[in-house]
């Protein structure tokens, strides 16, 4: 069902810009960091690169056949920094998603019954609340010089849930079945 209200249609343009920037800004540095020998880091940026991706697909079909342009508000820097820099950015990027924007989305979303808009902006509040740990651990083992251990990562095309490590059997947040998770492996 479209979106019926405008400030909720004009909140998820705002979150599709948002992820859209932020899947191109992850692909970037993941780029970086791979010429910098830390593959692994770049396997991260690639792989939240994707759920952020997810966001944006899912943002935009909420919006069903509304249009309309937005102001877009990142959070986050834009540039090309030491990698420790770019996983920061990454990082105020998130925590704001996290701590300012998918609250204040949702809440509004809740207030005027627009249940798919709900659904978005919850997929993705859960996945970067993920993203703001794994660009932590990044981050310090870039200040150290050193990459992250090898890993897998997966993510859910359904919501963006990404994890590392063992594979759940379901996703978490939308209980999708792990076969459907795209895997970034080493």
């Amino acid at each position: 069902m479209p979106v019926k209200n405008a400030m909720t249609a004009d909140f998820l343009r705002s979150a599709y810009g948002g992820e859209s920037m932020a899947h191109m800004r992850y692909l970037t540095w993941a780029e970086d960091a791979e010429k910098k020998e830390m593959p692994n880091i770049g396997r991260l940026f690639r792989a939240v690169s994707y759920a952020e991706q997810v966001h944006a697909f899912n943002h935009f079909r909420e919006l069903g056949q509304q249009t309309g342009g937005a102001t877009v508000t990142a959070g986050a820097e834009f540039g090309m920094g030491s990698v420790a820099e770019n996983l920061q950015w990454a990082i105020d990027g998130e925590v704001h998603e996290v701590e300012q924007m998918y609250p204040v989305y949702f809440q509004v979303a809740q207030c005027q019954q627009e249940s798919g808009a709900q659904r978005s902006f919850h997929y993705a509040l859960e996945a970067e609340k993920i993203h703001v740990t794994m660009f932590k651990a990044a981050q310090d083992a870039a200040k150290a010089g050193k990459d992250l251990p090898t890993k897998d990562y997966y993510v859910c095309p359904v919501c963006g849930f990404t994890g590392e490590g063992h594979m759940e059997d379901q996703c978490p947040v939308c209980k999708v079945k792990k076969e459907l998770f795209k895997v970034f492996s080493a």
